[in-house]
């Protein structure tokens, strides 16, 4: 199935230009490994506004999958969760427990990723880590739910 996706680095550090955006471009990659096309790209600060004007831009240009990468920690600054949760319509808990429960056979620290997944206008948001090769692995662990996932959100309602 072929998916219009974005793809939004989240990153105070690398939106200020003082390290390069690793996360973005590995994401890119994969996607394009799983036959997606990236249609939006968006750099961010962990800011909550930022973060929910980048996915709400991303959906009305038509992005149905939307990945983040980045803010998913624990750290005082890491805000992503609780900005998706603010404009999403529902979460989809099966995503983030996959992949916290997969990540855990790589690393104990796994346990500390607060990665979900949401569905935002009809879009499917899914909310990675930011470290590139975590990133890329999550999304691999759930990538098998995701085209149905679309397809359902992307399903024109039909009249009675």
């Amino acid at each position: 199935m072929a998916i219009n996706v974005g793809v939004i680095t989240i990153s105070d550090r690398a939106s200020r230009g003082e390290y390069d955006d690793l996360g973005g471009p590995a994401l890119k990659k994969a996607a394009a490994e799983y036959g997606w096309n990236v249609a939006a790209e968006a750099l961010v600060p962990d800011e909550r506004r930022e973060i929910q004007r980048a996915i709400r831009e991303q959906a009305r240009q038509g992005c149905a999958l939307i990945l983040s990468t980045g803010g998913t920690g624990v750290a005082l600054r890491d805000v992503t969760p609780e900005a998706v949760r603010e404009i999403a319509t529902r979460e989809l808990p099966g995503f983030g427990e996959i992949m916290r429960a997969e990540s855990m056979k790589i690393t104990r620290n796994a346990i500390l990723s607060r990665s979900l997944a949401a569905v935002v206008d009809q879009a499917l948001v899914i909310c990675l880590p930011g470290k590139p090769s975590g990133a890329v692995e999550c999304l691999s662990f759930v990538v098998g739910a995701i085209p149905h996932c679309v397809e359902v959100l992307q399903e024109t309602p039909t009249s009675c």
